[in-house]
């Protein structure tokens, strides 16, 4: 036996494998994880004792964050995916994608599909004016990719959206042997369905993407995905700069405040009203919420 240091790049079923010294070992976890209520997840950096092309996980190095839906830890990058049209970007899922990103030290990307059928410049715009990376891309006509090869370089790299917006088919483009699963979009629903099974991580350019199934699933409810109010507004960094000079600058809410300056940049065009409205939408959610409610 010896001991190797790897990523999990896929889990199915209670097996791990584990990418470790340029090899692939099919790993199960010891039983001390399930004591201590600890499950290894695609993308943990950890230890692994094999022989020959089999072994076991016996540690969990430190995390650098994890998401609970779908599992997988330690992601760099977040590529909130959606389509221009069939179907049409939900923002406020957008919104709390980017949310739960940020609070996990995640930097997220908003990536708009499908711009050969429709036109993106009003969302990427939406989110370039509140200070993030956006652009747009077509799987189809394989324009507009050239960004996620230097984005990708030695990052973990997740992608998300609801299903049907392509994030298969830009997978697919990118990595044309992966042939992952795709589906036709339901012209009856107007939706498509999950063809992803399991997490799994892929090298490329030096780093990893993954596919996440069951990612725009998230939300912020009591079940330990919660944002409370108090750290919500550093969730939508493109307040920072105008709450300094609210009125009440520690315990503004940027919720019907009077002399609210976030409010105001909202109505200076400063800040996107799209953002703040789901802003408001989500403090609404979570404002009866204290810290009892948070698992630790």
């Amino acid at each position: 036996m010896k001991t190797l240091e790897g990523i999990i790049i896929q889990s199915i079923s209670g097996f791990y494998y584990v990418k470790a010294a340029d090899a692939v070992y099919m790993c199960r976890a010891r039983g001390v994880f399930r004591k201590e209520k600890l499950s290894p997840v695609t993308g943990d950096r950890v230890e692994i004792e094999v022989d020959d092309t089999q072994g076991t996980v016996t540690k969990i190095l430190p995390r650098k964050n994890v998401f609970v839906r779908p599992p997988v830890a330690n992601v760099d990058i977040l590529f909130i995916v959606s389509s221009v049209t069939k179907p049409k970007p939900n923002l406020f899922v957008l919104d709390k994608l980017s949310a739960q990103a940020i609070q996990r030290k995640v930097r997220p990307i908003f990536v708009f599909s499908k711009e050969d059928v429709g036109d993106a410049v009003e969302f990427v715009d939406i989110y370039r004016r509140a200070g993030f990376e956006s652009f747009s891309c077509s799987a189809e006509k394989q324009t507009g990719l050239e960004p996620f090869y230097d984005l990708i370089d030695h990052n973990v790299c997740a992608f998300t959206g609801n299903s049907g917006v392509g994030k298969s088919s830009i997978l697919n483009a990118l990595i044309p042997e992966l042939s992952l699963e795709t589906n036709e979009i339901s012209d009856k629903l107007g939706r498509g369905r999950h063809t992803t099974r399991s997490v799994s991580l892929y090298p490329f350019k030096g780093g990893y993407i993954a596919d996440t199934p069951g990612f725009s699933s998230m939300e912020i409810d009591t079940r330990g995905e919660v944002i409370l109010t108090d750290e919500l507004p550093h969730c939508f960094p493109e307040f920072a700069q105008f709450a300094a000079d609210c009125r009440f600058s520690v315990s503004c809410t940027h919720v019907n405040t009077k002399g609210c300056n976030v409010i105001r940049a909202v109505e200076d065009g400063m800040i996107p009203r799209t953002r703040y409205e789901s802003y408001v939408r989500m403090y609404e959610e979570v404002k009866g919420l204290a810290n009892w409610n948070k698992r630790p």
